[in-house]
Formats: C-alpha cells, structure tokens, sequence
C-alpha cells in the first residue's frame, strides 16, 4: 500500500472501511506476534531500550506511510512492551485487562464521543448516567446521590475531598468557596487519612491551597489499618487548638498491603465532629463483587463519598475511575454554566450535560468499558475473578509466613502480599532486579525500615503451581546473592 492509500478519516465510503478493517487486522496480527511465552518483559535493560528508542526518530519531514511505522513499532518497541497478562506481572496495582474491554477501546477511540455535554457524545452520556446511577445501588447509596467518571483514583480523591471542603465551609462559616475564595479560617482546616494512604489527599491539600500540613496522618496498628483510639485523641487535640476537622479518608484497600480502614468506626467519630467521610476504594472496590469476601467492604456505605477505580481489581483498560457521592449537590461544587457548552435551556429540556459534575471538560467515554465487562462477566463470572485474587494472597501468605527463610508482617484483606527473605535489604533488592531481567516483575517498598518484595495478585489465571514456582526462584536466588 502507498502512503497516499492511508486515510485520514474514517468516512462511509467503502474504500476507507476496507482500508481501516485492513490497518486493525495488521495491528492486531503484530500484537499477537510480539510475544511467545508467558514472560512479563523482554528482560532488555534501560539503556539499550533507551537507544532503540531513540533511533527511531521523532518528526520526519515526510510521512512513512502507516505500514513502514507499524513495522518499525514491531520490530523495535512491541518486543519490548511490558505484558500485564502474564502472571509473572505482579508489582503494582496495574491490571492485565479483560479482552472485551480491548475491544471496547476501539470503539471508544473510533467515535471519540467527549463527556462535557450531551451533544458531542448523546448516547455516551446516557449509558455513563446509567452505569453512574448502577453503582450507587451496587455500592449502597440512595437515590439522591450521584457520580461521574474520572481520570483515576487520584482525581476521584481529589474531587471528593474538593466536595468536602466546600461543604464544610458553607455548614460551619456560611462561606461559599466556589464565589468568594477561600475562607479566613483555611489554614485551620484539617484532613485526616492513614500514615499509609495513597499521596493523591497530600496533592489535593496542596491543590486545595491549604498545604501538606493540613494533611493529619493517623498511625496505623498491626493489620496497616487505622488506629481509632489515636484518630478519636487527634481529633480532640486539634479542636482544642482551635483547629476544624472538615474531611477524614478511609482507606479502603492501601496501595501495599491491601489494608481495610473500620469505616464503622471512623464513621462515628465523623458524626462527632461533623466531618465528611470519605472512602478511598480505589483498589478495594472490587470486593463488592465477591461471594466470599463482600462482606470485608460492608461499611462502605456509612461513607459520604467514594473513589472505585475499574482498571484495578475490576480488571479494565486505563484509565477508568469513579467518584460517587450519597448527597448529589456535593457535586455543584464544579459546576458552571458556559453559553457555547452547558447552556440552560439546554438542560430544562432534557439534555445532560456532564461538564457540570466533574473537574475535567474533555473526558473518555469509559462507562463503555464497564458496561460491556460488567454485560459479558455477570455478577457471578465477576465474583469468580475476585475470589481468585483474594483465595491466590491467602495461600501465598499461609505459605510463606511458614517458611523460615521469610518474614510476612501482614495477613493479606485483598489480593497484595508483602514480604521479604531474611537473608537482608540487599539481597531482596538483587533478587527482584535479576527476575526482572528474566522475565518476571514482582514489588519492592519499605516496612518498618526493611525492604520488602511485595506480589500483586490480579490476574485470574494466576495459580497455586505458578506463586510456588516463583517464590522457589526467589529463594534460590537468595541464596546466590548470600553468598
């Protein structure tokens, strides 16, 4: 094919559906043969990746036509590309993704609908009301609460505690932040979260104006969860200081160990101190599909907002995240009527327009993916891939935790495990570089000052055989690198 015979657009002419069915059936035929085996990566190190890539060029005067770029991507940077399938992928809360979901993406980027308002995307728009209005049910909101699609966990948390900050100042100093700035009393108002929460409630504080230090982290106990007893005696030392609790997070789900946060209790103290209570389920959220361990997630819905995000536990594309609210005016806080989007009229006849309830403009159709994952799985086909995560951490922690070449300090609540060999810090830092450079990609983060490997267990077609063949390559390896 010449260059001229790439199109620029897809149109109805037959000549360019024939052309564009051709360009995704090449694509996908060099995606399928860019990899062999169940390795993770290549093992290729950065320096000689960095210069693969950068031979490649960056804006050629004349173009190369697609088929000559998508032989140079074949050749030099698909071998390369890290596959979230394999289960030897297991170091960060980064999903291998289910194959409907792919196919979602096509159409997603194929009509390009946008979520600001109802006329660039109307059925886009009606199907992300519909899921929105599905997960407040599935998650035990009323029918007076709402939500909307979002970027990522971070921005969910950030929208949320932006909500709560609005709130707040307008129930305790008849403030409105959204008309007048921030209050007189800002750098008194403080958010509480675990010591080991995601940093997203360190950025929004600082988006916020109010700083780091506005940001009170509570010691977690033994299970990395959050001690009540030092979050109820922090609570009554800042009001004694004349500052405002106004929001408090409970992690549900943290990024290492999977910890759950007593939203019961931390629930109670909110309705003390007349504070906005804030889920982070970012990674836990997937629970609410589990026969076995729903039950771990049940205070989830004593909370005023909560985070999911689908491209985790849910295992879909990135990104496609979720802010849900019980109270829908919380919302209100981002929204503002333009004449050339949003107009008013507009929305007394009928027409949404999403631009209203969230802090981007410009967003994805991702209600798709979950429409076309949560169609094709079913609740049942949803529980079985959760319960496998959950069941796979179980049997790797009660393994290793007998083992006496390991320590493991935390009994799993969700499918993460951390642990390490007690060989030392340097010798569990050698053993995840060099499985690295085999194929296979495990965790590294700290506990107690120690370096620890940490698996990530998402992926349904992980097994009991495969964790034992791997955590009996990193003792082999332990003992190498003690040598």
């Amino acid at each position: 094919m010449s260059r001229s015979s790439d199109p620029y657009l897809l149109t109805e002419t037959e000549e360019v559906k024939e052309r564009f069915s051709q360009m995704i059936e090449e694509t996908l035929k060099a995606i399928l043969d860019s990899y062999s085996d169940g390795s993770a990566y290549s093992g290729m190190g950065p320096y000689e990746l960095r210069e693969k890539i950068t031979s490649l060029g960056f804006l050629p005067d004349e173009g190369k036509g697609f088929e000559a770029v998508l032989e140079e991507t074949k050749k030099i940077i698909l071998p390369h590309m890290l596959r979230t399938w394999s289960t030897q992928y297991m170091p960060h809360l980064h999903s291998p993704v289910l194959t409907e979901t792919i196919c979602s993406e096509l159409i997603i980027s194929c009509f390009n609908s946008s979520m600001d308002s109802w006329d660039q995307g109307p059925a886009a728009t009606e199907m992300e009301e519909s899921m929105v209005h599905g997960l407040l049910e599935l998650f035990g909101f009323p029918g007076s609460g709402d939500g909307c699609f979002t970027s990522g966990g971070s921005q969910s948390n950030i929208s949320a505690i932006i909500a709560a900050r609005d709130w707040y100042c307008q129930q305790k100093f008849n403030w409105d932040v959204k008309l007048n700035g921030l209050p007189p009393e800002y750098n008194k108002l403080r958010v509480y979260t675990s010591e080991i929460s995601h940093f997203s409630m360190d950025k929004a504080s600082h988006i916020l104006g109010m700083g780091y230090n506005a940001v009170r982290k509570i010691p977690v106990d033994d299970r990395c969860r959050i001690d009540l007893e030092a979050f109820e005696k922090m609570l009554e030392e800042d009001v004694a200081a004349g500052l405002y609790p106004y929001c408090a997070v409970a992690t549900m789900g943290s990024t290492d160990f999977g910890s759950i946060d007593d939203a019961a209790g931390m629930r109670k103290l909110c309705d003390k101190y007349g504070m906005h209570l804030h889920a982070d389920a970012a990674y836990g959220s997937g629970l609410i599909m589990s026969r076995k361990y729903k039950d771990r997630l049940s205070a989830i819905s004593l909370c005023d907002s909560i985070t999911v995000d689908f491209h985790k536990m849910f295992l879909m594309p990135i990104s496609c995240s979720a802010i849900l609210v019980k109270d829908k005016s919380l919302l209100e806080c981002f929204e503002l009527h333009a004449d050339y989007l949003n107009r008013e009229e507009d929305e007394e006849d009928g027409y949404i327009n999403l631009v209203g309830k969230s802090m981007q403009t410009t967003r994805r159709f991702d209600a798709l993916k979950v429409f076309m994952a949560f169609q094709t799985r079913g609740r049942n086909g949803y529980g079985d891939i959760i319960d496998t995560a959950v069941d796979n951490a179980s049997y790797l922690y009660g393994s290793i935790s007998k083992d006496p070449e390991f320590i493991a300090p935390v009994e799993p609540e969700l499918s993460s495990v951390v642990f390490a060999l007690k060989a030392g810090d340097e010798v569990n830092k050698k053993v995840r570089r060099q499985l690295l450079s085999e194929g296979t990609i495990i965790g590294q983060t700290v506990k107690d000052g120690k370096v620890m490997l940490k698996f990530t267990l998402l992926n349904p077609n992980m097994d009991h055989k495969k964790l034992d063949s791997v955590v009996g390559r990193i003792k082999e390896l332990g003992k190498q690198f003690s040598c």
